[in-house]
């Protein structure tokens, strides 16, 4: 779908910063426009960083075609740059169901508008953005898509909270195709594991006490446990807005740690605008989460990256008909017996295991939305699912959608394969990241 009209330079100063991704820069708007209210819009950014991969690829390339061929629309999409539209509609909706995914419209912009959006909103983003990307000023078009953190037709006076959770992987690997030097990987999460590598780099000053493997457990117990470790170290990983506004975590989705005083503004602010303390906050959520049943839908999703890079990087030389650079160094007689056999895959078989690969990789970095609001009193008909909050004896409307969900490039196979080696080699290396012992 498309919009008629073109964004320009005028209709800039109704369009704020709302936080950003690697790929995509989030703007909300603030004008009056009947078909712009409620909405954000979502603009493509460049790297400053020439030598780094590309955040989005927009181009197919000929062993693209031949991934997503099947579907019509994804190669037709290419043609009139819609693909992340196109993807989120055709492709992840059909796994992640159609009531969560939110495609929106594609809307014109003028290079007038994108330079006046970069120097207003220049001040907002976090300086380490700022640094690693721009928006793309050459794009012609951005994405309108419904402001999740938000209900369309809210009542004046009522208030909405919503949440975003960036989940990452739900569980451990089990493929054959993972060597033993990586059995690490069977048993410790690939989120707790990718932290301690950036601890190493000096990437974030302490490792996340978040389990992902809680939150996608279906216990409630275990989901409370894991929405409360986000209170401790947000990162990129848990946001909160309030009536729309970001209440909690970094705008940017870099709060690495949160100072104490943060965390009891975003309470203060939850209590004044809801009612709500923060352990009913943490139950409403956890209620939400279990009752919805929409990270079940997420981890079959994850599932269906079922050889684990370390089998679909054989599958990936298949697909791009070159010498597979991971056998070439191999001496382990069992697994090169085992990736032989997946060399001699038909090219249909290659292509279906990658394509996998790549859906479950956007669904490992997708983030999930989800906004509450109280029932009016008396309101039985809505189109939205309720949940009742037994501590406040209050029943909440509430709504789930997955948002970021783009296509990943297949030439960023090799960047996977390196960034999984180097995830398990620091984790075998330095181990847990333990306090000093006692007396020393």
């Amino acid at each position: 779908m498309e919009m008629n009209g073109v964004l320009q330079a005028a209709d800039a100063k109704y369009w704020v910063y709302k936080g950003e991704g690697a790929a995509n820069l989030i703007l909300s708007y603030t004008g009056s426009s009947p078909t712009m209210l409620g909405k954000v819009l979502r603009v493509k950014k460049l790297l400053n960083d020439k030598s780094q991969l590309p955040p989005s690829c927009m181009v197919f390339s000929s062993h693209e075609q031949l991934l997503w061929g099947h579907i019509p629309e994804l190669v037709e999409s290419v043609k009139q740059d819609c693909l992340a539209q196109a993807y989120a509609v055709h492709v992840m909706s059909q796994h992640l169901g159609a009531n969560h995914v939110d495609g929106g419209v594609h809307v014109r912009v003028s290079r007038d508008f994108l330079e006046l959006v970069e120097k207003n909103v220049l001040s907002s983003r976090p300086p380490w953005r700022v640094n690693a990307s721009s928006i793309d000023i050459t794009a012609d078009a951005a994405l309108l898509i419904a402001d999740h953190s938000l209900f369309s037709g809210t009542p004046k006076g009522s208030s909405c909270i919503a949440v975003e959770i960036k989940a990452k992987c739900g569980f451990v690997p089990s493929s054959e195709y993972i060597s033993k030097d990586n059995s690490i990987k069977k048993q410790v999460t690939r989120y707790k594991m990718h932290q301690h590598l950036k601890f190493h780099q000096g990437e974030i000053s302490k490792t996340s006490e978040y389990n992902p493997l809680d939150l996608f457990s279906e216990s409630k117990e275990r989901i409370s446990m894991a929405i409360k470790s986000f209170f401790s170290t947000p990162q990129n990983n848990f946001r909160i807005f309030v009536n729309g506004s970001l209440a909690f975590g970094g705008m940017g989705g870099g709060a690495d740690s949160v100072h104490p005083a943060d965390t009891d503004k975003c309470i203060k602010d939850l209590s004044k605008v809801s009612g709500l303390e923060l352990p009913d906050f943490t139950e409403l959520l956890s209620e939400t989460i279990f009752k919805s049943g929409v990270l079940g839908k997420l981890l079959t999703t994850q599932k269906l990256d079922d050889h684990d890079i370390e089998g679909a990087i054989h599958l990936y030389y298949n697909i791009i008909s070159q010498p597979c650079l991971v056998c070439k160094n191999l001496t382990d007689v069992e697994l090169l017996r085992k990736y032989t056999l997946l060399h001699s895959l038909p090219l249909d078989k290659s292509l279906k295991i990658v394509r996998n690969f790549l859906i479950s990789a956007t669904a490992k970095d997708c983030s999930l939305m989800i906004s509450f609001r109280p029932r009016e009193n008396g309101s039985t008909d809505s189109e939205y699912d309720s949940v009742f909050l037994e501590s406040a004896k209050r029943t909440y409307e509430y709504k789930t959608y997955f948002v970021d969900l783009d296509v990943k490039p297949l030439d960023k196979m090799v960047h996977y394969f390196k960034l999984d080696q180097r995830i398990v080699n620091s984790y075998t290396r330095y181990g847990e990241v333990l306090p000093p012992p006692k007396g020393k």
